[in-house]
């Protein structure tokens, strides 16, 4: 006799066997589906189950070591629809298939068998085991319906296709996007390009001041009119954040197949000036609409950054009627800010300059970055995804957002790098272009950490 056999062929007349009989069957075809089909059922179905979920426990240790050896393909694949799609359904199949084993082991227990106290609750025990798959089932296919979501948002439309490294390097431009009364359409406020290396994810930053002035183009319409340096141009001043306004409010037709692109004049426009003052190939890029920014900050549970200077909430005096200093402050150090607080940390120009306003934004970037876990996105996936669909726009297609994102966890181990094209050390007036290509290049090259530090200087009014 085996030990199977007093489970296949139980001595019915006695309730006390049935009833451990029951437990034995009940907890072990929840771990291991098709054990009791194995063990008391239909052998051929139970191989079946069995087969098929130890099949899916190894494919669960290979997707975990490709998570660590092979994780940007994995990401890529991850961060596309599709991939979404296969591996939800994949999903409810494994969870219909413990559902039926789940069904088929109340069955075999022959509850009426069982002892009569043991009765009720076995049969409570066996109902709650063959609805966790469902619950479970729930919870992932909102979780892949929210991801879907997100991707299709935010990378499901027009986009630049994918773009391969250029010289080793995949060049991302990040504009934060501001817009005010006193202004003709959004200008960026903020402007750097996040500059991975390709294969170990070394992340140069290079920040660049919004009132740069006198640069040159990349190939491209804005050349054309401009093919010396951005002087005399058609809006009130020839900062480098005006760019986007002159080429958005510009009706001569230029870079008129940017919307297939995902993309717009204005930031194409954009894109040219920075490549020409970097020497670098853009990629993609991404603009944050600062006037939703809050709603993100929120989303993402709010930001730690550790303040080195009290920064003053409130604007400097420019003459208009009814101003007042600033009566409250964000005070120096260790701040976990809400999405308000952030964005007046970002922007604030409060008896500051724009260089030490460059270095905060860099800071809140990082606090944004180091925000970005599993962990703490966990439960949050909704909320950032309604916020990000609000606040950022990009021309990064599906899947190779995988890939970026897989860059930026390799640079969180502090494997990044910082140059600001800030005075001294750089002219905005009148820079000088090769000096700087040069100066981006070394940074690119050069070992982290090592940063350029900004500067107590006092930048052009706008």
């Amino acid at each position: 006799m085996t030990l199977t056999l007093p489970l296949r062929y139980p001595d019915a007349s006695s309730p006390q066997l049935m009833t451990r009989r029951a437990w034995w069957l009940l907890i072990a075809n929840f771990f291991l589906p098709g054990t009791a089909q194995v063990l008391a059922g239909n052998r051929k179905l139970g191989r079946f189950m069995l087969s098929l979920w130890l099949g899916g426990i190894g494919a669960i240790l290979v997707l975990a070591i490709l998570a660590f050896v092979l994780r940007g393909p994995l990401l890529f694949v991850f961060s596309t629809t599709l991939g979404i799609t296969l591996v939800h359904l994949v999903l409810l199949f494994y969870v219909a298939m413990w559902v039926v084993s789940g069904l088929d082991a109340l069955r075999l227990v022959r509850i009426i068998k069982l002892e009569q106290v043991a009765r009720p609750l076995i049969a409570i025990v066996g109902v709650v085991l063959v609805a966790v798959p469902l619950v479970f089932a729930a919870v992932t296919s909102q979780v892949a319906n929210q991801g879907k979501s997100a991707i299709e948002g935010l990378f499901g439309g027009a986009s630049n296709g994918i773009q391969l490294p250029a010289d080793g390097q995949l060049n991302i431009m990040m504009l934060g996007g501001d817009r005010g009364d006193d202004r003709e359409g959004l200008r960026p406020d903020s402007i750097s390009v996040m500059s991975f290396n390709a294969f170990t994810g070394k992340l140069t930053t290079i920040g660049l001041p919004r009132a740069m002035e006198s640069f040159p183009f990349s190939e491209g319409p804005m050349q054309d009119l401009y093919p010396n340096l951005y002087e005399g141009c058609a809006v009130d001043v020839c900062y480098l954040n005006s760019v986007y306004t002159e080429a958005t409010i510009s009706e001569d037709g230029s870079y008129a197949d940017a919307a297939e692109h995902g993309s717009e004049p204005g930031i194409e426009a954009m894109r040219d000036a920075v490549e020409g003052i970097t020497g670098l190939s853009i990629q993609y890029y991404v603009l944050v609409d600062m006037a939703g920014f809050t709603e993100l900050i929120d989303a993402l549970g709010g930001v730690d950054i550790n303040v080195t200077e009290r920064v003053g909430i409130g604007i400097n005096d420019d003459g208009s009627p009814g101003w007042a200093p600033a009566t409250e402050y964000i005070e120096v150090g260790q701040q976990h800010m809400d999405g308000s607080t952030a964005l007046w940390y970002a922007r604030s120009r409060y008896e500051t300059t724009d260089f030490a306003r460059m270095e905060r934004q860099r800071q809140l970037q990082e606090a944004m970055v180091a925000t970005m876990t599993p962990g703490n996105l966990l439960g949050k996936i909704g909320p950032v995804t309604d916020a990000l669909e609000k606040v950022v726009q990009t021309d990064i297609p599906e899947g190779m957002i995988g890939y970026v994102g897989d860059l930026l966890l390799k640079s969180r181990s502090g494997n990044s790098v910082r140059l600001d094209i800030v005075p001294p050390n750089f002219d905005q007036g009148n820079p000088d272009i090769p000096t700087i290509h040069a100066a981006v290049q070394d940074a690119i090259a050069s070992d982290p950490p090592e940063a350029t530090p900004p500067p107590e200087e006092t930048a052009p009014a706008e």
